[in-house]
């Protein structure tokens, strides 16, 4: 892999721009690539710090997405078009993604020759990743839900730093593209002959800003599901 084009969909994540940056910076071990965070119109000042960024940094850019409703789907959909290079990689911008494994990730994908590489949470198999007691059992439950209604096709299909070929989505029909779990869309709109592979990933616990997980973005993901499961 000579090339990678990482997309960062955020809203509200001022506090952690600046030093997921210099992790990024710190821990990439592939030269060429470029980063480019999708911000949903933050209100907190992200804007300021991702122009900053921008000014500071030549691999780095920011897209600001002001359509409403607010989705992580689209704002990640809208990065992979903009991007320049065929490896995609999507990541949270919270810090609960540690850039360290974007290294893992890379050489699994070398190895395996995989149409996808998921960074997996290991949820069932681990102790609490992360996560609080109600969003671990909610993320536990929904899995299930996937698992019985769609079939095991990772042992993380909520999981939202994963790897990819651009090409990929030529092999998809009926992607849904909203939401917030892109990851499940891609693998459940895809031919049922992808390769993927999952890899472990030391999933961190959010020290500042507020997860975006609420009733909400629930009811759309069941939605989803749901959608797939009738494969509409």
């Amino acid at each position: 892999m000579k090339s990678l084009s990482i997309i960062i969909p955020t809203f509200n994540e001022c506090k952690n721009l600046r030093k997921l940056t210099k992790l990024l910076k710190f821990n990439l071990k592939i030269k060429k690539y470029e980063v480019i965070f999708v911000d949903d119109d933050s209100f907190d000042g992200s804007l300021d710090v991702l122009k900053d960024i921008k000014k500071k940094n030549k691999k780095f850019n920011f897209i600001l997405r002001k359509d409403k409703p607010r989705d992580l789907t689209k704002s990640c959909f809208l990065g992979i078009k903009k991007s320049k290079f065929q490896n995609i990689l999507i990541m949270d911008g919270d810090l609960q993604h540690d850039p360290k494994d974007i290294n893992k990730l890379i050489n699994s994908f070398k190895k395996n020759s995989p149409d996808l590489v998921v960074g997996s949470r290991n949820l069932f198999n681990s102790e609490n990743r992360g996560l609080g007691f109600l969003r671990l059992n909610a993320s536990k439950l929904l899995i299930l839900i996937v698992k019985l209604l769609l079939g095991e096709k990772t042992t993380d299909p909520m999981s939202g730093f994963f790897l990819f070929k651009k090409d990929l989505l030529k092999k998809t029909k009926n992607l849904n593209k909203v939401g917030y779990k892109i990851l499940l869309d891609i693998i459940y709109s895809s031919d049922s002959s992808i390769k993927i592979v999952d890899v472990d990933i030391n999933f961190k616990t959010r020290k500042t800003g507020h997860s975006k997980m609420n009733l909400m973005v629930l009811i759309k993901l069941l939605y989803v599901i749901i959608l797939k499961f009738l494969k509409i």
